[in-house]
């Protein structure tokens, strides 16, 4: 899977070129319109997107509410964002994220990621925290590279951020409601203003409710419409308290109900011997002989208390939170069921032994506090500094079909101290370097296992440079190390195995980059080209005969690419974004082996040792798209009280391996999903047609190894109407 060097660079010429002619095609039309100024906060203070010395992508929100107006989970901005891949084998309650390449297929509830989601400077540590429905959010950031001096450890590949909708005195808000195919309604709203008539209050008060009917027919037990449906709400109220501009408290509590359908696994969908979908698939059917058809329920709350306190030059913040969550999913993990055990007609394949399996996550309990001190933004010199502590506590109750369930609990206990300044050298110059050390533990009791403790502590650090080389165009370097802290994975003593651990994995990463406002600010173009190395490479060996989940460390992981984004005002009234990612991976170790498919039913393409396991030294990172490209157009005209308008949006998807080993089976490659919306917008309300998936693209997107050639796919097409209705001013 490795890329030679002249491919590399002929890959970066054609897209060079690409972006000139779209540059040079926007200069020759007669806009009159401006690109507006987007907003970071990828240094935890406001910025100009283009004068920081981070690679970071946003979402406008139109891009952002187009992905998820269909009722989807956090995994539809995958591919949207260059470089930014997210999927997951439990459903749209576990996700896991992956940028430029890295990331963890662990399915484990207890897994650590190398990507992190902040929201509201929060991190949301756990697999299931990450899951929290999207609503009412204000911005969407996506940082790559590691970010471990301001956001700390389990960051090495980057961080997904999402800021939410604040109080403010104004009272604003929006109503948002759709409803499409499989009676799939979603509805929001968004409410804010001064409370108590007071100029020192303000609140704001976020809603969402998601209903989607069953679809899915289980044809074991000749039920219909039994599967693929969800039911939702989800809530989240925030209070001001400010004042004078020397104080400011932020409280916020928020929590969510969900019940729905868990994964959708389908047995013997692929090959053999290609990653063709067989005649055994067919989307609107499943034969589950077991599993219940694959409930899953979540319940969580959290709260945060964010205070501000101006010390003169200097500002004192205090970020508090707690989150908690209950989760259960249960699934026939084989996707269907054997003629071995069973009378009557054979499923869509031989299924060896049943498979059935229950994983709970039970009061899963996490705390952080932070305290920093930051000078102002005004002036040649910006620095902050602060201290992190946190706590989190769970248990993980894993119920197959064959044993009683087994649990076992986890804890986590970190504190970190990290400091960052930024220094103007002259009007073309700007410094900036970071430090963090990071003290992180975790143990493991329970199941019967013999107590596990793993514990690190570790320095991180970045140093970047930008030079502004004129009023449009801003260059950057920037180095950095960060890592991700030792990890126990506890799984497999609910099959009779051992639990297993990961030392600690560090990376090096080096990047260089551009960020440019052209054409009259009617073109933004910005990108980098990057590099990274990883010092023992956190791994997850997963499935093979006994379907295990073991950790393992790769000697040397190393990615190469480069990543774009583009922007382009064509004219008024069409508008044009465009996303690019390139990245090469490669295992480096020698010795590393996996267990294979357990009935030996998949082509295995890697070399094998004396005990038959697959040697995937030089194979690419598991789930790391080769290439990915993002496309979007808005064209509008004018009327006499408002605009009528389309939008479109496209994502493409290269080639991409699902396991550690390589076969001709566990892959996806050339797909591809598109998004259409056709309406009305006036000055307080808009009138839309929507679809997703318009073409009706039937994705391999991920498998499961150990009886069958088991795989799960895309959401279908769907369509559907939205209103919306702006409150307030």
């Amino acid at each position: 899977m490795t890329t030679s060097k002249g491919n590399y660079l002929a890959r970066v010429g054609v897209s060079s070129l690409a972006l000139g002619v779209a540059t040079a095609l926007v200069g020759t039309a007669m806009a009159q319109g401006q690109l507006e100024e987007v907003v970071s906060t990828a240094q935890r203070r406001e910025q100009n997107v283009q004068d920081v010395p981070v690679s970071v992508s946003t979402m406008s929100e139109e891009r952002f509410d187009a992905a998820i107006e269909s009722g989807e989970d956090i995994r539809a901005l995958a591919v949207r964002v260059p470089a930014l891949y997210a999927e997951s084998s439990n459903g749209r309650n576990a996700p896991r994220f992956y940028i430029r390449g890295l990331g963890n297929t662990d399915f484990d509830l207890a897994a650590s990621q190398p990507v992190s989601v902040v929201v509201d400077e929060v991190v949301q540590e756990n697999v299931i925290l990450k899951a929290f429905p999207l609503f009412d959010i204000e911005r969407v950031e996506v940082l790559r590279g590691p970010q471990g001096t301001l956001f700390g450890r389990n960051t090495p590949a980057g961080i997904v951020k999402f800021d939410t909708a604040k109080p403010t005195q104004e009272f604003d808000g929006d109503f948002r409601v759709s409803y499409g195919s499989f009676d799939n309604l979603n509805s929001q709203l968004g409410l804010g203003g001064a409370l108590l008539g007071s100029e020192a209050w303000s609140g704001r008060l976020s809603l969402l409710y998601q209903n989607r009917d069953d679809w899915i027919d289980n044809g074991f037990t000749g039920g219909n419409d039994v599967m693929g449906g969800l039911k939702e709400f989800a809530y989240r109220g925030q209070v001001e308290y400010a004042p004078n501009d020397g104080f400011r408290m932020l409280a916020n509590v928020h929590g969510r109900n969900f019940n729905g359908t868990g994964s959708i696994f389908r047995a013997n969908i692929i090959g053999p011997g290609n990653n063709e979908l067989n005649d055994n698939f067919d989307r609107d059917q499943v034969f589950f002989d077991e599993g219940n058809d694959n409930p899953q329920t979540l319940d969580s709350l959290g709260g945060s208390v964010r205070i501000e306190i101006g010390l003169g030059d200097v500002t004192l913040t205090s970020i508090t939170a707690h989150e908690t969550a209950e989760y259960s999913s249960l699934g026939d993990i084989d996707g269907g069921f054997g003629a071995v055990f069973l009378p009557g007609p054979s499923g869509p394949g031989i299924i060896p032994f049943p498979s059935q399996t229950q994983d709970s996550l039970d009061n899963i309990d996490q705390f952080t506090q932070e305290l920093r001190l930051s000078s102002g933004s005004d002036g040649s010199w910006n620095w902050q500094a602060g201290v992190f502590y946190f706590d989190s506590e769970f248990a993980v109750t894993t119920t197959p079909f064959f044993i009683p369930p087994t649990t076992v609990a986890h804890e986590n206990t970190a504190w970190a101290a990290f400091g960052q300044a930024s220094f103007d050298l002259n009007d073309s110059w700007t410094l900036t370097g970071g430090v963090r050390y990071t003290d992180d533990e975790k143990d493991l009791t329970g199941g019967g296992a013999t107590p596990v403790n793993v514990q690190d502590d570790q320095i991180s650090w970045d140093l970047a440079a930008m030079w502004s080389v004129s009023d449009s165009v801003n260059l950057f370097a920037r180095v950095a190390e960060g890592f991700r802290a030792p990890t126990i994975q506890g799984r497999d003593v609910a099959f009779g195995g051992a639990p297993s651990t990961a030392t600690s994995e560090t990376i090096l990463s080096a990047e260089f980059g551009i960020k440019s406002e052209l054409v009259d600010r009617r073109v933004r173009l910005n990108g980098s080209v990057w590099w990274y190395e990883i010092s023992d490479q956190q791994l997850s060996a997963i499935g093979g005969a006994n379907n295990f989940v073991q950790l393992v460390n790769a000697d040397k992981g190393v990615g190469i690419g480069f990543d774009v984004d583009g922007e382009f005002v064509i004219t008024d009234n069409f508008f044009v974004t465009a996303g690019f990612a390139y990245t090469d991976t490669e295992l480096q170790d020698s010795t590393l082996a996996a267990g294979t498919c357990g009935t030996g039913l998949c082509t295995v393409l890697d070399p094998l040792d004396g005990n038959g396991n697959a040697l995937v030294d030089g194979n690419a990172f598991p789930q790391a798209p080769d290439l990915q490209f993002s496309f979007t157009a808005r064209w509008s005209k004018p009327t006499a009280n408002g605009e009528i308008f389309v939008f479109t949006d496209w994502a493409y998807q290269g080639e991409t391996q699902f396991l550690l080993y390589e076969t001709a089976e566990f892959f996806s490659e050339d797909t591809f999903e598109g998004g259409l919306r056709i309406g009305y917008r006036a000055e307080n309300y808009e009138l839309a047609l929507w679809g997703r998936n318009i073409t009706d693209e039937e994705n391999l997107k991920g498998g499961i190894d150990f009886n069958n050639l088991t795989g799960f796919v895309n959401q279908p097409r769907l369509w559907g109407v939205s209103y919306t209705r702006s409150l307030g001013n």
